[in-house]
C-alpha cells in the first residue's frame, strides 16, 4: 500500500498533489494500491477531486484542530492515519509544509524520510529515490533502510500533474477517524503569509519565458518582456540575471530559485548549467535559443534554435502578433 498525503489551502487542492499521485502511481507499478489522504477541515471538495483518480480510495482526515495548519496537529493526525494505512510507503509533496511537519512525523514514528525526491528508479530490486546534492551538482539514488513505512516527499515539478492516471469511476472517499490532543498543539496559527502583490508563484503557470546571460545587459530584457507577453507567459531567469538584479529574485528558475513544470518553456540565451535545469526539466515541451551550439541547454529541448536572440526572438514576436 502507498499512502499519498495531499495538500490543500482553503479548500483548493494543489497542483503539487497531483504530481505526487503520479509519482506513487509509477512506484506502485500497477502492483500496490494506493491511498490518498488529505487532512483539514471542511476537505470534501479536494477529497471529491482527488476520488477522481485511478486508486484504490481516498481518506478525508478532518478535525477542527486542522482548520489551520499547525505542525503538532498534523503529525498527531497523520501517525494515526498512518498506522490505520498501514502503507510502505508514504508520499508527499516537498511544500514548504510537508518541509516543516515531516520530519517531526518521521521521527515520532522512527522511519526513514527521503526528501525533494526528484525520481522513482529500480536499483537491485529495489524502490530508489534519486534527489539532488550539493545544490544540484550530484544526485544520489537513495534506498531506505528499516522497516515500512518509507516516508518519502516528491520535489514540486518533477512529475506532470496532467500526468496523474484517472479512473474509469470515481473511488469511495472515507473519513478517517482521528483524535487530536489539542493541549499538546504548541504554536498560535497566524494569518497566512501573503506575497508582495509583484510577487509570482511560477510553479503555476502553464508557459514561462526565460532569459539567461545571453541577453547581456538589462535594458534587452524588453525582448523577452515582450516574447513572454506574445506568448501569454510569465516571464523567468537563470541565476546570473537575478544575481545581477536584473529581475526580482522571486523569478528565478533553478535549485536556489523556483522549480517550475509548464506545458511550454521557452529559455531564451541560456546555457543550460544543472542548476538551472533541475527548475525546469518538467516541463512538458522545451523551446532553445541559443548562438552556442554546443550549449547544454540543447541536450534537454524537445525544439532547438541556434542562433541570434536578438533575431529570432522579434521574429517569434511578430508571428504570434498575427494569430
Amino acid at each position: 500500500m502507498i499512502l499519498v498525503v495531499a495538500e490543500q489551502k482553503d479548500g483548493k487542492l494543489t497542483r503539487a498533489s497531483w504530481e505526487t499521485v503520479a509519482a506513487a502511481q509509477q512506484l506502485a507499478g500497477g502492483t500496490m494500491p494506493i491511498t490518498i489522504a488529505v487532512a483539514g477541515q471542511g476537505v470534501s471538495g479536494p477529497a471529491s477531486e482527488l476520488a477522481a483518480a485511478a486508486v484504490a480510495g481516498v481518506l478525508t482526515v478532518e478535525h477542527a484542530a486542522l482548520a489551520a495548519y499547525t505542525p503538532d496537529a498534523f503529525v498527531q493526525a497523520l501517525e494515526q492515519v498512518i498506522a490505520q494505512v498501514k502503507p510502505a510507503y508514504v508520499l508527499f509533496p516537498h511544500t514548504y509544509q510537508t518541509r516543516d511537519f515531516s520530519p517531526t512525523l518521521a521521527t515520532r514514528i522512527d522511519r526513514a524520510l527521503v526528501t525533494d525526491v526528484t525520481a522513482i528508479k529500480t536499483v537491485n530490486g529495489a524502490a530508489a529515490f534519486s534527489r539532488p546534492m550539493f545544490r544540484g551538482k550530484l544526485v544520489a539514488d537513495v534506498v531506505p533502510q528499516g522497516p515500512a513505512p518509507h516516508l518519502i516527499s516528491m520535489q514540486i515539478g518533477a512529475y506532470r500533474a496532467d500526468a496523474a492516471a484517472k479512473g474509469p469511476a470515481p473511488v469511495a472517499i472515507t473519513a478517517a477517524g482521528v483524535t487530536i490532543d489539542e493541549s499538546k498543539i504548541r504554536q498560535k496559527p497566524e494569518a497566512p503569509f501573503q506575497e508582495a502583490k509583484q510577487a509570482v508563484d511560477l510553479s503555476q503557470a502553464e508557459r514561462i519565458v526565460s532569459v539567461g546571460r545571453g541577453i547581456k545587459s538589462q535594458e534587452n530584457i524588453a525582448i523577452a518582456e515582450q516574447l513572454a507577453k506574445a506568448f501569454g507567459a510569465e516571464l523567468a531567469a537563470s541565476r546570473p540575471i537575478c544575481d545581477n538584479g536584473w529581475l526580482p529574485m522571486e523569478r528565478q528558475i533553478g535549485s536556489s530559485g523556483q522549480t517550475v513544470a509548464p506545458k511550454l518553456y521557452v529559455a531564451l540565451g541560456i546555457s543550460g548549467a544543472i542548476q538551472h535545469l533541475v527548475g525546469m526539466k518538467g516541463a512538458r515541451t522545451i523551446v532553445a535559443i541559443n548562438k552556442d551550439a554546443d550549449a547544454p541547454i540543447f541536450e534537454v529541448a524537445d525544439y532547438g534554435i541556434q542562433g541570434d536572440l536578438f533575431e529570432l526572438a522579434p521574429a517569434l514576436i511578430a508571428e504570434l502578433g498575427k494569430s
